[in-house]
């Protein structure tokens, strides 16, 4: 691995691009079991909860939808981050393997690039208002700074409540891995604590019975329950569709392929047992006893009258934002970033750059419509659903577990793989399964297609590409293709 590594560096490859040797490889079952709690429990996904009861479903239906989602999740986090545990390497490169090493700056750059630096800035903005909140329960006239100052439609306490979280989470994004760690260590008994709590508070104010027959005001109960529990599974397994096709920028770390299978499973089935549990009870709770449909759990936490317990609450959802950010946007943007010029830039230039460009794009702005943020989060999803698929079936079926690290760490000007560095049955696989997969958006018949957008993208991509590489391999080595 040493020599590798030296070849590699001759190469012009920044340390943070090149393989993990075994004292680089640290992470055990524990740090992934500790890994993604944050990534479940945040804003988003509690309101996301909310959504799945105007569908109609019953209460136990959305909490056995959401649990199993966690098991669809776990193995495609396990199984793509494969490659990263068994070489030590991060996505940008374990990438090139099956889209070349030019065709993987497209779906790497629309992964860390675009979706990555896009999502870092709305969280940073989403969690400055709770920032905001925090700030404003320590000191009421900090709400009231800078009178009818706005600089692009932020007033001045909006404005330092969110550039102070900016930076925050720049700095742990600086930190990699090892600070992350250490962060979500002291994070996940917080979240037992705040989210437990929560759905038991929940339950005593209105009772389990009421929770259970919960339905927003004018939804009626759904006569096509199967397809819309499926239709749930997706929403809450496309979330992952990001995290999922990087998952070797966190996998590279693992001491084994065992630990980090063991720790991403058990870690998210536990996190979305109680996600399920305590987002239902919660969200259907709250709803029931304040009379109104509440969806926000930073609404839900405003109206308690303990400053305590609210400022303990803010706290932790802060924290769980900050930890979303790290694990699923500025983490995989440096790595990406880095690996556009990996002769020039490190990941740290990456993550800098990402910062810079988050600030630029102004998510204060995007937020201002909703709608736009979660068609633009859907096709970036229903886009890298496929991506999925093709590494997987190029990975598993096509190699066979086997990659060639010289072939991916080639020296500039030189492709080993594909024509030119560009995979086309990859890309053209992808191109299709898109199709497929986000269609229902434009043309009506192929809706519910667009409804299990995921499951769609990834199936058919890892059964087409796996089915196209097999038979050009077979092709290739018939008697008469290797005639003289």
């Amino acid at each position: 691995m040493e020599h590798q590594r030296t070849l590699y560096k001759q190469r012009g490859y920044s340390e943070d691009l090149l393989p993990k040797i075994e004292e680089q490889r640290t992470w055990k079952t524990f740090n992934y079991f500790t890994l993604w709690m944050g990534s479940v429990h945040n804003v988003p996904n509690y309101v996301m909860v909310g959504g799945f009861f105007i569908l109609g479903l019953s209460t136990f239906s959305i909490m056995l939808a959401i649990i199993l989602s966690a098991f669809f999740i776990a193995f495609v986090m396990v199984m793509n981050g494969a490659a990263g545990s068994k070489y030590g390497v991060p996505f940008a490169m374990i990438l090139r393997a099956s889209y070349g090493v030019r065709g993987a700056l497209f779906p790497g750059l629309l992964r860390g690039g675009i979706a990555a630096i896009m999502w870092f800035g709305l969280q940073c903005y989403a969690g400055s208002l709770a920032f905001l909140i925090l700030l404003g329960k320590i000191w009421p006239a900090f709400l009231t700074l800078g009178g009818d100052f706005n600089l692009l439609g932020l007033s001045l306490p909006g404005l330092i409540a969110f550039l102070i979280f900016w930076l925050i989470n720049v700095g742990i994004g600086f930190g990699g891995g090892k600070v992350l760690n250490k962060f979500t260590a002291v994070l996940n008994p917080c979240i037992y604590i705040v989210f437990g709590g929560m759905a038991i508070w929940a339950i005593s104010l209105v009772g389990i019975g009421p929770i259970l027959d919960y339905l927003p005001s004018g939804v009626q109960k759904s006569e096509n329950s199967g397809f819309l529990f499926l239709v749930v599974i997706n929403a809450v397994v496309a979330v992952w569709a990001a995290p999922a096709v990087s998952a070797s920028d966190f996998t590279q770390n693992a001491r084994s392929f065992r630990e980090q299978a063991w720790g991403q499973t058990l870690g998210l089935v536990v996190a979305y047992v109680l996600f399920a549990i305590a987002g239902v009870c919660i969200i259907a709770g709250a709803s029931i006893h304040y009379g109104m449909d509440t969806w926000n759990v930073l609404d839900i936490v405003q109206k308690w009258d303990s400053l305590f317990a609210s400022f303990f609450a803010v706290l932790v959802i802060l924290m769980t934002t900050i930890s979303t950010n790290a694990t699923g946007n500025i983490i995989p943007a440096g790595y990406q970033i880095a690996a556009i010029a990996p002769t020039k830039l490190t990941y740290k230039n990456g993550v800098l750059i990402a910062s810079i460009i988050s600030l630029i794009i102004c998510p204060w702005k995007l937020m201002e419509n909703q709608d736009s943020i979660y068609l633009f989060l859907d096709i970036i999803g229903g886009m890298l659903g496929p991506v999925i698929g093709v590494m997987m079936a190029h990975y598993f079926v096509v190699m066979r577990s086997q990659i060639n690290l010289d072939e991916l760490y080639t020296a500039a000007g030189d492709f080993k793989y594909y024509d030119n560095g560009f995979n086309l049955t990859a890309f053209s696989v992808t191109l299709v399964a898109v199709v497929l997969s986000l269609g229902g958006k434009f043309i009506p018949v192929m809706e519910p297609l667009s409804r299990v957008s995921w499951f769609v993208g990834v199936i058919f991509a890892f059964a087409a590409y796996a089915l196209l590489k097999k038979r050009n391999v077979a092709v290739n080595n018939h008697p008469q293709n290797n005639a003289i």
